[in-house]
């Protein structure tokens, strides 16, 4: 049995000083270790997005990294969105309100993903949108509801902060 491997990880702002075994994925330390079912597992080759969480502020499959190599690291999974007392984030709601999810399989990672982009882009343009969800597959909501939402979630984001926006177009129909 390989040796194991000593990292320091903050996830979700709490600081984990663990043994890791050399080749364990992050999204199975997140699940088993850490017990944060949120991140899915889907392919299994950084395909599908289901597994996307941000790694020191950017989307990453956490299908395709060993969480040995993220000493040092901090880690957000879809567990950080809500607040402690179960208070939704803009986010979430958005999707929920805007129907951009069905079974909730991709839901996480769409979830990441959208995060990544609002938090560098409040007001991303429709291309933007599609750059960020692109890699992020879902079989069930056809991505005009998710697209939606992405926009619902930037207006609430802005109206949170007190910032003006334009309404950001997404190419779909109300």
């Amino acid at each position: 049995m390989p040796e194991k491997i000593r990292i320091t990880i903050t996830v979700n702002d709490v600081l984990h000083d663990v043994l890791v075994e050399p080749r364990m994925l992050l999204v199975d330390f997140l699940r088993e270790s850490l017990e944060l079912p949120g991140t899915h597992v889907g392919c299994e080759q950084g395909v599908c997005g289901a597994c996307t969480v941000l790694v020191d502020g950017g989307a990453t499959r956490s299908c395709l990294v060993f969480a040995a190599q993220l000493d040092g690291a901090t880690v957000r999974t879809v567990e950080s969105l809500a607040s402690p007392d179960g208070t939704l984030h803009p986010i979430q709601r958005a999707f929920t309100e805007n129907h951009g999810l069905q079974c909730g399989f991709c839901t996480p990672g769409m979830l990441m993903a959208t995060c990544e982009l609002l938090e560098h882009s409040p007001a991303p343009e429709p291309g933007e949108v599609t750059e960020a969800l692109g890699g992020n597959l879902c079989r069930c909501t056809g991505y005009q509801n998710i697209l939606r939402s992405v926009g619902a979630a930037s207006r609430m984001l802005a109206a949170e902060a007190g910032t003006p926006t334009l309404p950001v177009s997404t190419g779909a129909s109300a």
